[in-house]
């Protein structure tokens, strides 16, 4: 119930219009697409559907039921040796592969929704040419149809191709990924030798409360990730933010020259500094060597090869690169701070720690807030700078295929890569999607730029 205390009228769907108001032709559209159009002199439209309703069908016959019950089983039958009766030898009888299985049966499930999404489309198409004639108005062509979707309807046609490219190599992917995760598709279960099947949410139970290594392994790494992406977050924007107030001071000059040696950092790839960092903080490397002969210290440092040693030589290492960005930031936002806050709180005789802790911070915070978050999270998911620079190490056999230093996303490339545990790393990249979409969206809603954006206007 509204505040009026009328009752909300929801809108009709495509299916309840065309039985409740379409004619026999739109009703019949619902079994034999595009018979509406062909009806109604849309022939090439007609025939699209109609050919597109064809091809489907045809396509399920001959394949897609197969698919789905492939999906649904996941193979029956192995690879492996058997006797020809007839040769009097053991001959490789071929088997079933879980993996191609599955991935045909998701291909299968995305077809699917492409057909009901044409149908549906055929259905709309059906009641507003019914409509057109019913009013006596000009019932388009296949070409004014062409010309509508190079004109009012352009931004379809542009974005039909990009659609496709991320339905087909980023959706689909990602659904199959899923999938997994609810699979035993580790290294004892490699297709066609050995099949692997469903296993409903076992891998999520094993990961978080077994008691095994997985889970003993899982819990440290989990907290390691959080502490990594709380100060690695934290320690650039609070050194991005000094390091613009300290460049953009009315006494300091050469301003942009400044500006351009901490922005020559980003400049050059984060990879190729992690990994001149890497060879300089080895035992025998540049930095241990300068020490020594500088009589500082007659041991190398483990800067890498401790375990508390390394993770607080990645944070720091991390603050060359993660600064400049938020220095760059920084510096746009206190540029466009209104001079007029400044004088009015001078006038009431603010001091600089009053105007920094009430003017600047909070508008800092005001615009940046929505980039603190995606700092985090990406934090959560940097791959680049741990496996660069410490590759996970150092190692131990405490854990299951993880290091010391290893981030959950590092983990999970390590279970694809080194173990095939394709199953656990799937459980694992789907937490991973959890935990940062719970973090972000509560974060975010809960902050001054979502409930007050015109705060600062």
């Amino acid at each position: 119930m509204g505040k009026t205390g009328k009752k909300r009228v929801l809108p009709e769907s495509v299916v309840a219009g065309v039985v409740s108001k379409g004619d026999i032709w739109a009703k019949l559209s619902l079994v034999i697409m595009g018979i509406a159009n062909l009806r109604r002199k849309q022939i090439v439209k007609g025939c699209i559907f109609l050919f597109l309703e064809v091809s489907f069908l045809l396509y399920m016959a001959k394949s897609g039921i197969e698919a789905l019950k492939g999906m649904i089983t996941l193979g029956t039958q192995t690879q492996g040796w058997v006797f020809d009766e007839t040769l009097g030898i053991d001959v490789l009888a071929e088997g079933d592969n879980s993996m191609l299985l599955l991935l045909w049966g998701v291909l299968c499930l995305f077809v699917i929704v492409a057909f009901v999404m044409t149908w549906r489309a055929n259905l709309k198409s059906a009641l507003e040419v019914q409509e057109l004639e019913a009013k006596g108005k000009h019932i388009p062509g296949f070409i004014d149809d062409v010309k509508t979707y190079l004109d009012a309807k352009f931004h379809r046609t542009m974005l039909a191709l990009p659609m496709l490219g991320v339905l087909a190599f980023t959706v689909m992917p990602l659904v199959y990924m899923i999938l997994v995760a609810f699979t035993n598709y580790d290294n004892t279960h490699q297709p066609p030798g050995n099949l692997f099947d469903w296993i409903g949410l076992d891998n999520f139970g094993t990961i978080l409360g077994s008691g095994g290594l997985i889970s003993q392994t899982f819990w440290p790494v989990l907290g390691w990730t959080i502490t990594w992406a709380v100060f690695a977050t934290l320690l650039n924007y609070i050194g991005g933010i000094l390091l613009a107030l300290l460049i953009n001071r009315k006494s300091v000059k050469f301003k942009p020259f400044w500006r351009t040696m901490f922005v020559m950092s980003i400049a050059i790839p984060s990879f190729v500094s992690l990994l001149v960092m890497k060879t300089m903080l080895q035992p025998d490397g540049a930095v241990n060597v300068l020490l020594k002969s500088m009589g500082w210290i007659k041991e190398s440092i483990p800067f890498l090869t401790d375990a508390t040693m390394a993770k607080v030589t990645i944070i720091v290492v991390n603050l060359w690169i993660g600064i400049p960005y938020t220095m760059l930031i920084t510096s746009g936002i206190l540029m466009n701070i209104p001079e007029s806050l400044y004088e009015a709180a001078r006038v009431d005789g603010a001091n600089a720690s009053v105007m920094f802790r009430k003017i600047t911070m909070p508008y800092v915070i005001f615009v940046t807030t929505p980039y603190l978050i995606t700092q985090f999270i990406g934090n959560i998911n940097n791959f680049n700078v741990i496996y660069l620079l410490s590759g996970g190490g150092p190692s131990t056999l405490d854990y299951y295929q993880a290091g010391k230093t290893d981030l959950l996303v590092t983990w999970l490339y390590k279970l694809t890569v080194s173990s095939k545990d394709y199953s656990y790393a799937s459980t694992i990249g789907i937490l991973v999607f959890v935990i940062s979409a719970v973090f972000s969206l509560l974060t975010y809603r809960r902050t001054s730029a979502y409930n007050n954006e015109e705060a600062f206007q």
